[in-house]
């Protein structure tokens, strides 16, 4: 045999080993040593489980939800749960592709991964590439010391409360603007509908566009429309498994990929080149971002022109989407419960009366406060959580070997009859009275060194958004409504949500 068929067989030989290695021999070793220690999930097929998981998320799309218990649909949002947790119990492993995930249910141990992650043992999960696209590489895709230091330069916005407070006229004007745009769309009738979904989240866009590039921000909202079909198309790769070197294929979907990166990242690129030729921007987010900060060693320390690129698409996505779904849920639960509906907007005229809403009187809106909570809870705008375990680690009474994807299922904890009560799947703002006495229960946020940053912002912007809109107008759900969380990344109505508002006489 020649010596270089001989070298290609035994290349050949050793790359089908690894083949089999990661594909079968390393699944159904960690398989056994979860079941060895109790627990259990459904059986390693690499196959049939990638198969069976997009059937169960094509299903649960197709499911309904039952309108006498309109909170109970576990089963829409994350079907993987409902598919094994009474089967195997809440903690249990399942499978993406050849990796293993183990899904964590116990409050102590959640509490434990996600305050110690990034300190050794657990760390951010690791994005395919093509769902890397979305959230670039800014801080919540990056790890380690690079993670470090974008965080300590983004902390700079968002933990400034004078700046934030800065931004409620901001914030006012838009609100007051879309307000006007529905009074015109009322045309002095007595009530009208409104997808308010859409609304919410072009207001959000309206927003989050000026208070991160002032005078720039109608090119901000071009930006949104963008990553918006990012978005899509990386919660289409999330439902797949992802096999190494597939984003270089100019498949149909991946040359759209390619196409919407190179236009965002163009049009980030010229915001920041205005943003550097205009004083008016002074107190946007852009200017935070570009300017220079000392590090804990006392030395200066700055973004360049990409990274800065990669924060601003983790902004655009991670603040609109979540204030624009936290307020969409809200007004549905309030639409469907008239007691709080009339409760809260006492309350708001009580405080803000007919004034403008400023941001000292913002911590009075006590009800308001806790009608959101309560929303958080029912509706978190990540109804996942997922982790990866740098290295062996036990927690608990669990050995987890390293690289396994762990998932917290926040929706799961946050309708758990056993840590809130048998009426956990009604609205009931109430149980906010107090703060969750334990860390590990309430997660809408995340929690630990990578709990979101602009968490603050977020709640200050749906308080004034919907204190605005109870002071205006009363609402009812729409008889076209049809009830039907899903998820995409965040949670959101997957038909709308149709609203019947009607104006407040003076």
């Amino acid at each position: 045999m020649h010596p270089f068929v001989f070298i290609a067989l035994f290349f050949l030989l050793l790359f089908i080993l690894k083949l089999l290695h990661v594909m079968l021999w390393a699944p159904l070793k960690v398989q056994e040593h979860f079941k060895k220690q109790g627990i259990n999930g459904p059986d390693y097929s690499l196959i049939k489980n990638i198969g069976e998981g997009m059937a169960m998320f094509e299903e649960a799309e197709r499911s309904t939800v039952d309108p006498s218990n309109p909170n109970k649909f576990l089963h829409r949002v994350a079907p993987f749960y409902t598919n094994f947790a009474d089967k195997y119990g809440k903690t249990f492993f399942l499978w993406g592709g050849p990796l293993p995930n183990i899904n964590i249910g116990d409050p102590d141990m959640i509490k434990e991964i996600l305050q110690t992650t990034g300190k050794g043992f657990f760390e951010k999960n690791d994005w395919d590439p093509l769902t890397k696209m979305l959230f670039a590489q800014g801080t919540i895709g990056l790890t380690g010391e690079k993670w470090s230091f974008h965080r300590r330069i983004v902390n700079q916005a968002f933990n400034n409360l004078p700046k934030i407070k800065a931004w409620v006229p901001d914030l006012v004007e838009s609100t007051t603007h879309m307000l006007e745009k529905w009074e015109q769309l009322r045309g002095g009738e007595e009530e009208f509908e409104m997808e308010v979904n859409k609304e919410i989240n072009n207001l959000s866009a309206d927003i989050i566009s000026k208070t991160a590039f002032g005078s720039s921000y109608s090119e901000g909202k071009r930006i949104f429309m963008l990553q918006e079909e990012q978005m899509y198309l990386a919660s289409d790769t999330m439902r797949s498994v992802y096999f190494p070197g597939f984003k270089y294929v100019p498949t149909k979907k991946n040359r759209m990929r390619w196409k919407l990166e190179k236009e965002i990242r163009e049009s980030v690129w010229r915001l920041i080149k205005s943003n550097r030729k205009s004083a008016e921007n002074s107190r946007n987010l852009l200017t935070s971002l570009m300017t220079p900060h000392k590090n804990p060693d006392g030395k200066e320390e700055m973004l360049d022109v990409d990274e800065i690129i990669d924060e601003c698409k983790g902004f655009y996505f991670a603040g609109k989407e979540t204030t624009a779904n936290l307020l969409t849920w809200a007004i549905v639960l309030l639409a469907q419960h008239q007691d709080w509906q009339h409760k809260a907007r006492e309350e708001v005229l009580r405080v803000l009366g007919d004034k403008e809403p400023v941001a000292d009187k913002l911590n009075e809106l006590k009800l308001v406060t806790m009608i959101l909570n309560e929303t958080l809870r029912l509706y978190p705008p990540s109804p996942l959580i997922l982790r990866k375990a740098a290295k062996d680690v036990t927690i608990g009474n669990i050995h987890i070997p390293a690289n396994t994807r762990i998932v917290i299922t926040t929706i799961a904890i946050h309708h758990d009859t056993e840590i809130w009560g048998q009426d956990a799947e009604q609205f009931n703002p109430l149980r906010f009275t107090e703060s969750p006495k334990h860390l590990g229960i309430f997660l809408p946020f995340g929690l630990g060194p990578r709990i979101c940053l602009g968490q603050n912002f977020a709640l200050i912007e749906a308080k004034i958004i919907l204190s605005m809109i109870l002071r205006q107008y009363s609402f009812v759900v729409s008889p076209t409504y049809v009830h039907a969380p899903m998820l995409i990344f965040t949670m959101q109505p997957q038909h709308g949500a149709q609203i019947v508002f009607s104006k407040i006489s003076n």
